[in-house]
């Protein structure tokens, strides 16, 4: 595949939610032709004549603005189509936007298009999810999902995957913002220069070759901040935040690396970094669905997260996350203390008054106590690491 058969000149954006509207807002700002794909032609008429998303991003925008008339318009350069044969025809890079449970519905859909069409494509993915894949029988990323799932056509497609740290409304603003890309380095550094060019005031970019790790670390703190969200409405003092941040280290490295990523990128700012303002502000979803469901937790769970997605707008990926990763865990016979109080929590029936102490649970309860990860346990990740993630289950009370 010649990288520079690629037209540079134009991107598309499928799934024009709030991450997908603030890649609008962007890219049209640095004079791109952008074309959005969304799949009701009522809503595109709508965006191409207002330039607002009536859906997604205006009114949170919006609010932290002061009011309507202080939002910003998309770029006339951006125009939206239900249209996605013409999409994936005209456009080799495309943004995906889509959460990880419809991603596998959209790639049949593409994958007639991306494999009649002429030249190649480039698939950049900011999806942050992980899902059971029912032919594989796994736990996997969005590049991986892709790959299954476009692997006869392999020749016809690249994949670049975006990480953070950073939220959809400060992309959508253009405050300074530092993003993560990852992929094979030639087409990764492609999309660095052309798409998200560096400006000190707005965007920087870094590369990171470990696609797999970048997508398990971006998913699987939002299981994280789920709970932190929780946590932050109990009394739990000063000191248990901390506790909590470092254990989720531990469970995101550990299963990362088992997913077929490597140590370094939890330590890099899509890992590490992204955790911590995932966890840490009111504008991360994930942060305010742990809040919410706290705060409207009926002993229902199920009940109790109707409740909260309509408070938020967007779809958080942490509970699809959470439990993908418990089914995951359960069929391999693995145990992990904070990803398993994630499920019982927010899956489970029970008092509300018990919340407390299975959080506390999660965070003291690991039976590895050592905080380093020494030479053998590095050679034993390498070469069997499902083996050695196993831990001893304990009941939780």
């Amino acid at each position: 595949m010649l990288i520079s058969n690629f037209d540079i000149s134009k991107v598309a954006i499928i799934g024009p939610g709030r991450l997908g509207t603030s890649f609008a807002y962007k890219l049209g700002r640095d004079k791109k032709r952008v074309t959005m794909y969304y799949h009701d032609a009522e809503v595109c008429k709508a965006i191409n004549r207002d330039h607002l998303n009536p859906l997604h991003l205006t009114k949170d925008l919006a609010d932290r603005l002061g009011g309507m008339e202080n939002v910003p318009l998309l770029s006339p350069s951006v125009v939206a189509t239900n249209d996605l044969e013409y999409v994936v025809e005209n456009n080799d890079f495309i943004i995906l936007t889509v959460t990880m449970n419809r991603l596998t519905e959209l790639l049949n859909y593409m994958k007639p298009l991306i494999e009649k069409k002429a030249g190649y494509t480039c698939l950049i993915s900011p999806i942050k999810g992980l899902i059971s894949d029912e032919i594989h029988k796994d736990l996997v990323t969005p590049s991986q999902m892709i790959n299954y799932n476009l692997s006869k056509i392999k020749h016809k497609y690249e994949i670049v995957c975006i990480g953070g740290p950073f939220f959809d409304v400060d992309l959508a603003l253009g405050n300074p913002i530092c993003l993560t890309v990852a992929g094979k380095k030639k087409i990764a550094n492609m999309v660095r220069e052309y798409f998200l060019k560096f400006n000190r005031r707005e965007l920087n970019t870094y590369y990171n070759f470990d696609i797999v790790g970048v997508e398990a670390c971006g998913a699987l703190k939002n299981i994280v901040a789920n709970i932190k969200g929780v946590a932050d409405c109990l009394d739990l003092g000063s000191s248990m935040p901390g506790t909590l941040f470092a254990r989720a280290g531990v469970e995101i490295r550990s299963l990362s690396r088992i997913l077929g990523g490597h140590f370094q990128a939890f330590h890099s700012q899509a890992g590490v970094g992204d955790l911590y303002v995932t966890i840490s502000s009111i504008a991360s979803k994930n942060y305010r669905y742990g809040r919410y469901f706290y705060e409207l937790y009926s002993g229902n769970p199920i009940e109790t997260n109707l409740r909260v997605l309509e408070r938020i707008d967007g779809m958080p990926e942490g509970p699809n996350t959470i439990r993908n990763v418990h089914k995951y865990l359960e069929k391999k016979n693995m145990y992990s203390p904070l990803f398993t109080c994630a499920y019982k929590l927010f899956n489970e029936a029970g008092q509300k008054s018990k919340i407390k102490d299975m959080i506390i649970h999660a965070c003291q309860y690991d039976k590895r106590t050592k905080e380093y990860i020494g030479p053998l346990s590095r050679f034993m990740y390498r070469i069997l690491p499902n083996y050695w993630y196993r831990r001893d289950k304990e009941i939780f009370l």
